[in-house]
């Protein structure tokens, strides 16, 4: 597969309209979440060192931590995932220059709710794909899910020369809050976790952008309890592990060493870094192993400070973030990486053609 051209075409970023800023959900938490004043205090001090400045959800912050049960839950979900996907799969088809009948296979991403018949089939009727268009909806993957994606898409052009595919992420993390849950993976996800969708077309055609080179998933063993969801009767609950950022920082300079030298690279070879900030610590820890320079995770940092943790929709914001900064050259070369339950990674080697 070394030999398959599978670029990344424009990218198509929407986030829903309620803004909830760092001091909105502070004063929320404060207000609503039974702990004694100490323990509150110290929580909420996880606020203010999270990185994150504001955020965006499909409920206003007054509703951010109303009890909902499943039913109602997954409802919400399923109309705003319904819009929010409609509108990045549409703008990213119109900036690709690509009619929905040209699509081959529609990739969608989430795992922050759960739909049967799945977003993709509602976006079939909505924008007009064909009728023997592949579908691969990808739901328990987590913060990985938009990168995975990426790496399938590239396995099906490979496939199927100067295909078409379409990735829609869309993840409303907002939805599944909860209140009276005090543990402190709940509360760390309150404080970063924000709502949004992204969509891009990954082809085999000759378009500018950058192309996937090589790609590697890594499953890290004996992790299964550092990350992931509890689906109980009043929603998901996230299971977040102390231990992530170690994990990370054992294994990341490896995985990334090992990926180049397979494709006769070396780390100086890299330029643009479009990394998944799981959280601040994870992103300290891949910038500590890999050497990077603070105005190179910039666009990650800059995405968590300003939209949160998107979940799988993450790596697109940040990808984007980058194309419009730095506006990479013909022969840049880049690393796209991401975390995920499992406890996994997911890394793309790019150059820009």
């Amino acid at each position: 597969m070394s030999g398959s051209v599978a670029t990344i075409g424009p990218i198509a970023v929407a986030v829903p309209e309620h803004v909830l800023t760092q001091k909105d959900v502070k004063q929320a938490v404060g207000t609503l979440v039974p702990l004694a004043r100490e323990r509150l205090e110290a929580v909420l001090s996880l606020f203010d060192g999270a990185g994150v400045e504001r955020r965006h959800s499909v409920v206003p912050v007054t509703e951010m931590h109303r009890p909902r049960d499943l039913t109602e839950t997954m409802d919400t979900y399923r109309t705003h995932a319904i819009r929010l996907g409609r509108r990045v799969a549409q703008e990213a088809l119109e900036r690709a220059e690509l009619a929905a009948d040209e699509v081959d296979l529609v990739i969608t991403v989430s795992c922050t709710g759960v739909m049967l018949p799945s977003l993709d089939a509602f976006l079939a009727n909505d924008l007009g794909f064909r009728s023997d268009v592949r579908r691969l909806p990808i739901t328990e993957l987590g913060c990985l899910g938009g990168a995975a994606a990426l790496s399938h898409a590239r396995d099906f052009v490979a496939g199927h020369p100067g295909a078409n595919v379409l990735v829609i992420s869309v993840e409303l993390p907002t939805l599944n809050i909860q209140r009276h849950d005090v543990s402190p993976a709940n509360l760390i996800s309150t404080a970063i976790f924000g709502d949004g969708a992204a969509a891009t077309v990954v082809t085999g055609r000759q378009i500018a952008g950058p192309r996937m080179l090589d790609t590697r998933s890594h499953l890290f063993p004996r992790s299964l309890d550092a990350l992931g969801f509890d689906l109980k009767a009043d929603g998901f609950h996230v299971v977040l592990g102390r231990e992530l950022p170690g994990l990370v920082r054992a294994d990341i300079k490896r995985l990334v060493t090992e990926l180049l030298a397979r494709n006769g690279l070396e780390r100086a070879a890299l330029s643009v870094f479009a990394l998944h900030p799981g959280g601040k610590r994870i992103l300290d820890a891949v910038e500590d192993q890999l050497g990077l320079r603070p105005e190179e995770t910039g666009p990650s940092r800059d995405i968590l400070r300003s939209h949160g943790n998107l979940s799988s929709a993450t790596v697109f914001f940040v990808l984007n973030e980058c194309l419009a900064r730095q506006k990479p050259a013909a022969g840049t070369r880049g690393l796209l990486g991401a975390f995920g339950p499992g406890f996994s990674a997911e890394l793309a080697v790019l150059e820009w053609g």
